[in-house]
C-alpha cells in the first residue's frame, strides 16, 4: 500500500446492548498516511472536532490480533483492542477524565495489496459502568485505487 491513503473509519454503538435495536452511528472519510515499521502497520491521521479549532492527531497501531488507538489534542486517550481481554486507560478532556474500559470479543486484520481492513467489536465501559456494545470498522486504501474504483 502507499504511503498517502484515503480512510473510512464507521463506528456503531448499541447503548442498551447488542440486542437491542437502538443504535448510534458515525462515519469519518479522511486522508491519512500508512507506514510500517517492525512488523507493524501504522495510519496517521487528523480530524478536526466539530465546534473546535484544535487538531486531533490521531494514531493508529494495527498488529495481526490487535487495534490501538493514539489521539493528541483537545481530547487525548491511548485506547488498545485485544481480543478477549479487557483494557482500560484514561479519556482526557477539557472537561476532565474518563476512566474507559474496552473488552474486545473479535478483532480481524485483513491486508491486500493496495488495502488493508480492520473491524473489531467490543463491550464499552466509562468509569466501571456498562456503556455500550460497539464495532468499529477501519477500510484504508491507496488514493490511487481508491480515485479509479
Amino acid at each position: 500500500m502507499t504511503k498517502d491513503i484515503l480512510l473510512r473509519i464507521s463506528g456503531v454503538q448499541f447503548p442498551g446492548g447488542a440486542e437491542e435495536m437502538d443504535q448510534e452511528q458515525l462515519e469519518v472519510i479522511t486522508s491519512g498516511s500508512y507506514f510500517e515499521k517492525n512488523g507493524k502497520r501504522y495510519i496517521r491521521y487528523d480530524e478536526v472536532q466539530e465546534g473546535q479549532e484544535d487538531v486531533v492527531r490521531n494514531l493508529l497501531k494495527i498488529e495481526d490480533n490487535s487495534l490501538e488507538l493514539t489521539r493528541r489534542g483537545f481530547t487525548s486517550v491511548h485506547m488498545v483492542f485485544e481480543k478477549d481481554k479487557k483494557n482500560e486507560s484514561y479519556y482526557d478532556t477539557p472537561f476532565g477524565s474518563l476512566l474507559v474500559g474496552v473488552s474486545a470479543t473479535h478483532v480481524n486484520v485483513q491486508q491486500e495489496e493496495d488495502s488493508l481492513e480492520v473491524k473489531v467489536k467490543y463491550a464499552l465501559e466509562i468509569n466501571y459502568e456498562f456503556v455500550a456494545d460497539c464495532s468499529i470498522s477501519i477500510h484504508a486504501s491507496s488514493r490511487q485505487t481508491a480515485y479509479s474504483i
